[in-house]
């Protein structure tokens, strides 16, 4: 895990993980059972392992967070009707934090059931340089079928030599940049700046959003900058039952070898 203290670089933040039941491919996602746990449950763990601040789900139905609660966890009911999982996070910022004491706030998707903590952290390290509005991740591709695969979002990004982190410039379903070279997949995690999370959820749709599909090419249309950083490590994201099944798979493995290691 990356060594860090975020309210010294960063300031103060805090983890939200939205989460609704509405999903068109997997419906009652979040309540879908690994290892005998709601998915909600094992990222809400595992964002808690981070350690970087405070941690709220963001839940559009009840049952998810009774869920939450049962287990300990802080949950905020957000309003079912908002059209993203950005909205129902600062409306959760805004609920638990009207003061504005939090600084900066972390969307964990609430389908990473296997999510390393140490990459949440990494999503932080962007925002050292305070020009940057919003961090979020990016990791070479390895698989010659994901580079042009819509599925998988491609990062052109501005390197500077030997360095980790550099400036989106621009995202992608299409393969990009074109020529030989790495193509870097996105990692759909993002670590805003509060005053950038209220500008973005304030934006109208742009149509470079509409056309890719990516919500963050709204920002980037506005002018705000992204910065993302370098990792090594691409989370399994849980879309289809075939994912479900890879997450259950995953996570039983990890569990035979920390009871084998005991």
């Amino acid at each position: 895990m990356v060594s860090m203290n975020s309210a010294e670089i960063v300031g103060p933040c805090a983890i939200i993980i939205p989460a609704r039941l509405a999903s068109t491919r997997l419906p009652n996602k979040p309540l879908a059972l690994i290892q005998g746990v709601p998915m909600i449950i094992h990222v809400w763990r595992r964002a808690v392992a981070a350690g970087i601040g405070p941690v709220i789900v963001a839940a559009a139905d009840r049952e998810i967070a009774q869920a939450v609660t049962a287990v300990g966890g802080t949950s905020v009911l957000t309003d079912p009707s908002l059209p993203s999982g950005s909205d129902r996070v600062y409306a959760a910022l805004h609920a638990v934090d009207p003061e504005g004491k939090i600084a900066i706030v972390v969307n964990v998707q609430g389908d990473l059931p296997t999510i390393d903590p140490s990459l949440i952290i990494h999503a932080l390290t962007p925002l050292a340089d305070p020009m940057v509005d919003i961090a979020t991740l990016v990791c070479p591709i390895s698989e010659p079928d994901e580079r042009t695969r819509p599925s998988v979002v491609k990062a052109a990004v501005a390197w500077q030599p030997g360095e980790r982190i550099g400036r989106a410039l621009y995202f992608s379903r299409a393969t990009i940049p074109w020529g030989e070279g790495e193509v870097l997949h996105h990692i759909g995690l993002y670590a805003y700046r509060r005053d950038a999370l209220r500008q973005f959820v304030g934006l109208p749709c742009g149509r470079l959003e509409q056309r890719e599909s990516l919500e963050q090419l709204r920002a980037l249309e506005a002018g705000m900058r992204i910065d993302v950083a370098r990792v090594s490590t691409i989370p399994l994201g849980v879309d289809t039952p075939d994912d479900l099944e890879r997450a259950r798979d995953m996570l039983a493995e990890k569990n035979t070898g920390n009871a084998k290691n005991d």
